[in-house]
């Protein structure tokens, strides 16, 4: 009788807690809205464990209010992601777009020589990304960027959240597409 009490309040407590922060999640400077951003993670069943992990700092990160932290952690979350798309072929797309990488043997080589910004442009000469989306892409670099070196750019929780969510909606784009 006591079990059955038990597990009857746990539940209740579960679908409590569960449809308060539904409703925390709603107003503008809740850290409820990490949960459901956590929810949106958890959707993506494309990542890998790494870059799952990456992606669960960076929600750690805003919810301590290190928020500079959340944005270049999810970003690496994210190169990871698209390093390993533009790879899926073995190279040979990126090799053929572009001819002066032909020395690198593996992402991880490429990864180590190129900057970012160049394997983005390469997305978009492989058809994964529109010039729009790099565009787009090139700016959350900067965002990036701005939080990884020196600067006065202070983002907080909307902008953090933004941002990571920003991230993982490409990832479901980028998915989406084949090499």
């Amino acid at each position: 009788m006591i079990v059955e009490i038990t597990r009857s309040f746990n539940k209740k407590a579960l679908k409590f807690e569960e449809e308060a922060n539904q409703i925390l999640s709603k107003q503008e400077s809740s850290n409820s809205r990490i949960i459901s951003l956590d929810q949106t993670r958890t959707r993506l069943k494309v990542l890998s464990l790494q870059q799952d992990e990456l992606f669960q700092q960076s929600l750690t990160c805003i919810e301590r209010g290190v928020f500079r932290a959340a944005h270049v952690i999810a970003w690496a979350g994210f190169m990871d992601f698209l390093e390993q798309k533009l790879s899926s072929d073995g190279l040979i797309k990126i090799k053929s777009a572009r001819a002066g990488w032909s020395t690198y043997k593996t992402i991880e080589d490429i990864r180590e020589n190129i900057p970012e910004f160049q394997l983005i442009e390469v997305a978009r000469d492989v058809g994964l990304l529109t010039k729009s989306k790099t565009k787009t892409l090139l700016g959350l670099l900067s965002k990036r960027n701005e939080c990884a070196h020196p600067s006065d750019y202070e983002p907080g929780l909307n902008e953090s959240l933004g941002y990571v969510s920003e991230l993982l909606n490409r990832i479901e784009l980028i998915h989406a597409k084949s090499l």
